[in-house]
């Protein structure tokens, strides 16, 4: 007889999910917008998220969406012929990969992309490498997948970027995938061309898989030469999965509209998938998106402007408080700065001793929201979002110094 401790009734969410943690930068979003709602002066650096709203030729676009009957009814699980098409151009135009309509699946933003690869491409108990610091959906997608995260630390000593040597030392008999992110998402860090194509040589030589996130592709400073995986690397674009959508370039987060190019079979089996998930996505934000993705990037470059300066401006502010060590980030729009001199001490009586309790007293204290590395694999570092006001900015960095002065 089961008792009633260990009935199956007794577990009341499953082992599956229940291990599954909450997005931390979500969570930090969300609690400095109800601060804000209860009238106190939080400023936010958690979301990634462009405070630009979505460029008008697109919003218009919607709105004849909005309006024809067509728009009313359910599409192509895998997503409208015509948004496929527009993926595709776009991809050429981008990053010079040629690809397939056949090998396109829009998704309901990056993140749902990202799990129907994950899902296609795993079985129970393969592994994935995963350099850190890592965005936090990317371990419990694995997870939720049926795969175990491998993590490879890369400090601010090797520009968070890691080795060859580093991948190797993490490989085993059950590695499958590599994850690949450049430019960054905590840290900004962009891999050149040729650091491309030498983990590129390392995938092809051990007939490994790749997951290649791009959604900040088009962010990318200083003038360094990068480029995409599968056009660097040609022979392993057979096994490369490639993540994009328009979130970040078009600032169109709330649209949730994202996509996922690979090889046919396995789109085909994620198409699968995400037919009985969620069926298509809404018809409204693919019309959207195929404005966002076939028009010009005059709106992208505006942003492009305004996030270069804001990265200059948050490195040379942060860099100015003592214990605060912040490298110059080369794409997307995060500060990554390690914070360990601020750590294992009293301020004002309060004993800090990790990054997390570190953004809980900045939060309480100066009423700036932050996101503690521990979210990211890595404890000791503080990330901030620059995608945000000018002098929100300014004023959000110039209260981290006064407290910590």
């Amino acid at each position: 007889m089961t008792s009633p401790a260990t009935s199956p009734r007794a577990r009341r969410v499953s082992e599956r999910l229940g291990g599954i943690a909450e997005s931390a930068t979500l969570k930090v979003d969300a609690k400095a917008k109800a601060l804000k709602a209860e009238g106190r002066p939080v400023i936010g650096f958690g979301a990634g998220e462009p405070d630009f709203p979505t460029p008008g030729y697109v919003v218009e676009a919607a709105v004849e969406a909005c309006r024809d009957p067509r728009n009313h009814r359910y599409t192509p699980a895998g997503g409208l012929p015509e948004l496929k098409q527009a993926i595709v151009d776009k991809t050429r135009r981008d990053s010079g990969l040629e690809v397939a309509p056949s090998q396109v699946l829009v998704t309901n933003g990056g993140k749902q992309a990202i799990y129907d690869a994950f899902a296609a491409m795993l079985d129970p108990g393969d592994e994935v490498i995963v350099p850190a610091p890592y965005w936090t959906t990317y371990p419990e997608a694995i997870r939720l997948a049926g795969g175990v995260p491998v993590e490879v630390l890369a400090d601010e000593t090797q520009d968070y970027k890691v080795t060859v040597d580093q991948l190797e030392a993490a490989r085993t008999p059950q590695t499958k995938v590599l994850l690949f992110v450049s430019p960054s998402n905590p840290t900004g860090a962009v891999y050149t061309a040729e650091e491309i194509r030498e983990i590129g040589r390392w995938v092809e030589d051990h007939e490994l898989w790749v997951l290649t996130d791009e959604i900040y592709e088009h962010l990318v400073y200083d003038g360094v030469e990068t480029g995409s995986l599968p056009v660097l690397c040609p022979d392993v674009a057979d096994n490369c999965v490639v993540v994009n959508g328009v979130a970040k370039t078009y600032a169109m987060t709330g649209w949730r509209v994202g996509w996922m190019i690979g090889p046919p079979d396995l789109v085909k089996a994620a198409t699968n998938l995400q037919s009985h998930a969620t069926s298509n996505v809404a018809n409204v934000s693919q019309r959207a998106a195929i404005a966002a993705v076939s028009g010009d990037l005059a709106a992208v470059e505006e942003m492009k402007t305004a996030f270069d300066r804001r990265r200059r401006t948050i490195v040379s502010m942060l860099n100015e408080i003592e214990g605060v060590e912040c490298p110059t980030p080369h794409g997307a729009f995060y500060a990554y700065p390690q914070v360990k001199g601020l750590l294992g001490r009293d301020h004002e009586g309060t004993r800090i001793d990790t990054s997390a309790d570190l953004a809980e007293y900045i939060l309480e204290k100066a009423e700036v929201a932050v996101v503690p590395g521990e979210a990211f694999g890595s404890p000791g570092y503080l990330r901030l979002s620059y995608a945000l006001g000018d002098d929100d900015l300014v004023e959000g960095i110039t209260r981290l110094q006064k407290l910590f002065a």
